[in-house]
């Protein structure tokens, strides 16, 4: 089954399945499952810390998130799911989800003293479907609280 066409899901599901699919491309760092998530190169997605991040376009959201952190060891995992389609709209919706994504570098992530970087947050964004699959059009994060050492994350 392709991967990136999710058939047999509810349509709730499918909706969620465009972040799912972002999140787990980005663990596994599988660039084909990561894109499949993104409606073209046209979207982007706003990481809200302490200053505002705004990755506009799909090559940029691949350099600052799929490139640094899809080589590290992650989990990214999500709950408190809520899905809202409008009445008539058959093909925009908006997912919230908090999430908890631990972060360690390469290879390391199974040591237990070894450096990691945990953030929790919140994800919104806007879906769209196109050709039957639910992709992401505008995602953002707003992260909650850190723990760890941020080094891990790399780069300024």
């Amino acid at each position: 089954m392709d991967r990136s066409s999710p058939n047999l899901l509810s349509p709730r599901d499918a909706i969620v399945d465009a972040l799912s699919r972002a999140l787990v491309g980005c663990d596994n760092h599988d660039a084909e499952l990561f894109n499949s998530a993104w409606a073209g190169e046209e979207v982007s997605f706003e990481i809200l810390g302490g200053e505002k991040k705004v990755l506009p376009n799909l090559n940029t959201i691949r350099t600052h998130v799929l490139d640094r952190v899809g080589p590290m060891d992650t989990t990214h995992s999500i709950s408190n799911i809520r899905v809202t389609a409008k009445d008539g709209a058959d093909d925009t919706a908006t997912i919230t989800a908090t999430s908890m994504a631990q972060h360690c570098p390469p290879g390391r992530g199974k040591e237990p003293d070894g450096p990691k970087y945990m953030v929790a947050g919140e994800y919104s964004a806007d879906v769209v479907k196109m050709d039957g699959i639910w992709k992401l059009k505008k995602c953002a994060l707003k992260v909650i609280w850190t723990q760890g050492d941020p080094s891990v994350m790399g780069g300024p």
